[in-house]
């Protein structure tokens, strides 16, 4: 715990962790705004995409659907947020040449690491808490005036929330295991940045193409790409089409687990100077 606490305090000096988080209010509002667009804008018409498609949208547009992703609003772009200050935790500490010193003071460096994943861990659940208790305050308020009541009173909401916290926790375990990998800050904050938006949305449209072009199968393959399986776990019921929810679950855990298991290996074997 004490370790922990050293971690935290260490983003607490940093000007990027404020930063980031001046910048979760306007992103977290522009989440909202395009998630109440997209729930508001209804099916398309009868004959204009392919039946499958047609299925996924219907059933993305059912009440219980339409809540659980207003509920989880600022999931894509939180945990972008997280997963950067995650890696921060690591590559402050080769930015500003105190890796050193941190490893003479605690000579475990697997003690080390399990402290910075868990100052990740913590942060992640903060960024969680806001954008959840942000969502708690106003989406009600969407949910009525489309008509559809609060629908907090279902299960499915309430397992999407903490299926949402689970996310987050995970993400912020990936953006550690990232940062031992790349060490420099700078690089480490734009490869992460890009992979996470623009290659994700690159690896959808690939499994897209094969799905049309080659095989239908594939395209359940896309839930190997994390922000894919981050999505498809919180989802309120099984969705047409796509893999059953824990698979995304389990896709998510299993990127967390090699990544952690990598960066305490490689910060345990690695020569700090």
């Amino acid at each position: 715990m004490r370790l922990i606490k050293a971690e935290l305090f260490k983003i607490r000096t940093t000007a990027l962790w404020w930063i980031m988080g001046l910048a979760l209010l306007p992103l977290y509002v522009a989440s909202l705004l395009v998630n109440w667009a997209v729930a508001n804008a209804g099916a398309p018409p009868e004959g204009g995409v392919p039946d499958s498609q047609a299925e996924q949208i219907e059933a993305t547009l059912q009440p219980i659907n339409v809540a659980t992703n207003l509920y989880t609003t600022g999931q894509y772009l939180g945990v972008l947020i997280v997963l950067l200050l995650s890696a921060i935790i690591v590559t402050s500490e080769f930015f500003h040449l105190t890796a050193t010193s941190t490893f003479l003071v605690t000579p475990r460096r697997e003690a080390v690491i399990l402290a910075k994943f868990g100052a990740a861990i913590v942060v992640g659940l903060v960024v969680w808490a806001l954008t959840t208790l942000l969502d708690l305050a106003l989406v009600p308020l969407i949910m009525g005036s489309l008509e559809l009541g609060s629908q907090l009173g279902e299960p499915a909401v309430w397992r999407a929330i903490a299926l949402n916290a689970l996310a987050f926790v995970l993400w912020a375990v990936l953006g550690v295991g990232a940062g031992v990998l790349i060490r420099n800050q700078l690089a480490a904050t734009l490869i992460l940045a890009v992979l996470y938006t623009i290659g994700s949305q690159a690896v959808g449209v690939i499994f897209f193409l094969l799905a049309e072009n080659v095989a239908r199968w594939i395209e359940n393959l896309q839930v190997l790409n994390p922000t894919t399986a981050s999505q498809l776990m919180i989802a309120g019921t099984e969705l047409p089409g796509s893999p059953p929810r824990w698979v995304g679950a389990a896709v998510l855990i299993g990127y967390a687990a090699v990544t952690g298991t990598l960066g305490t290996l490689i910060t345990k074997r690695r020569d700090i100077s």
